[in-house]
């Protein structure tokens, strides 16, 4: 089965995710809700996910530092962007995202984006 962590700053869509990747057989590794406590949770995890659910805009770090920090740990890590900020969408990919994701999503696109991100984990 499929590990999914979920790093995101509002309990509503962690919620949302975490019903959503249940119902679709996924795993849930873990969540964070802010870039820093997903370093501190990534790093401590055994084993690893298989991927990293990721909201950009979040207090104390944001997804982009904290997706160059786990990268940095793991360069093979797989990491899907979900944000509402746009305008990271070019970077992110640069930067090694398997996928994009723009907030407010349709169920389908969340479902075909994470089956895309899986398939290139294996």
């Amino acid at each position: 089965m499929t590990s999914i962590f979920i790093v995101d700053d509002e309990a509503f869509i962690v919620d949302l995710y975490r019903e959503i990747l249940r119902f679709n057989g996924y795993s849930i590794a873990g969540v964070a809700y802010d870039g820093l406590e997903a370093i501190q949770k990534y790093s401590a995890a055994d084993p690893k996910p298989d991927l990293i659910i990721m909201d950009h805009r979040m207090p104390t770090m944001t997804g982009l530092d904290a997706m160059r920090e786990i990268r940095r740990m793991n360069p093979g890590q797989k990491i899907m962007f979900v944000s509402a900020d746009v305008t990271i969408e070019e970077l992110v990919l640069t930067m090694g995202a398997s996928e994009f994701l723009s907030k407010p999503f349709r169920l389908d696109d969340l479902l075909e984006k994470l089956g895309r991100s899986v398939g290139s984990c294996h």
